[in-house]
């Protein structure tokens, strides 16, 4: 039997929002407008945990950044960001959960409404191969402060988990998916086995209603 892991990223297998960081880490690095964007910053935090972010007007705020600071620049930044801010904020139960997965032969796929500037690196910091974000768009080698394609975000990562699986020869037999979010609610509904990671209340009650295994990785 092959088996697909799929496992959300912020609040799921790390234990705060890497997204929110990374726009914290930007004030704090001093390249936005401190007061207005960190006010905006967690205005969309806001609107993500209630289920109501409009994706790309979020996309717009957040990347913004990348369209105007030189690549280099960033990508020594993201370095900083993803050992000083993302390493110890792992879930203390992560390593052990994706051990087992591993040890059993499972493929591990992390799927993240977070794009992939900055996902990209913590996937490789969790030793994961396989990765669905939503996709800066760039053009010339620069990035244009939009999304490329559907993003990777609520009903969006049904879309792209179906096309990814459709491209994986031979297909998996078995999928289990985790997350801690309301906003994976279809995710994990497209799941032979979904399993609830510290979840949002939403998650908590809909888990609860549907059978599903309720676990911490805190």
């Amino acid at each position: 039997m092959r088996r697909l892991a799929v496992f959300d990223l912020d609040h799921t297998l790390l234990a705060d929002d890497s997204d929110h960081l990374w726009g914290c880490w930007m004030v704090e690095q001093g390249l936005v407008d401190r007061d207005r964007y960190a006010r905006e910053n967690e205005r969309f935090y806001g609107l993500y945990s209630a289920g109501t972010l409009d994706i790309h007007e979020y996309a717009a705020f957040s990347m913004q950044v990348l369209v105007e600071q030189p690549p280099a620049r960033m990508l020594a930044l993201r370095e900083r960001f993803v050992a000083e801010r993302i390493a110890p904020i792992v879930a203390p139960g992560t390593p052990a959960l994706l051990e087992r997965h591993r040890a059993q032969g499972d493929v591990l796929l992390i799927t993240s409404a977070t794009n992939r500037f900055i996902t990209e690196p913590i996937a490789a910091l969790l030793g994961i191969d396989h990765l669905l974000a939503t996709d800066p768009e760039q053009r010339n080698g620069r990035y244009t402060g939009r999304i490329a394609g559907i993003p990777n975000f609520q009903g969006g990562k049904v879309h792209r988990l179906r096309e990814w699986l459709a491209s994986q020869a031979p297909p998996f037999d078995h999928l289990t998916a985790y997350s801690d979010s309301r906003n994976d609610i279809p995710l994990l509904e497209e799941a032979h086995t979904a399993i609830a990671v510290d979840p949002d209340p939403v998650l908590r009650a809909t888990a609860g209603a549907r059978g599903w295994q309720i676990i911490s990785l805190r």
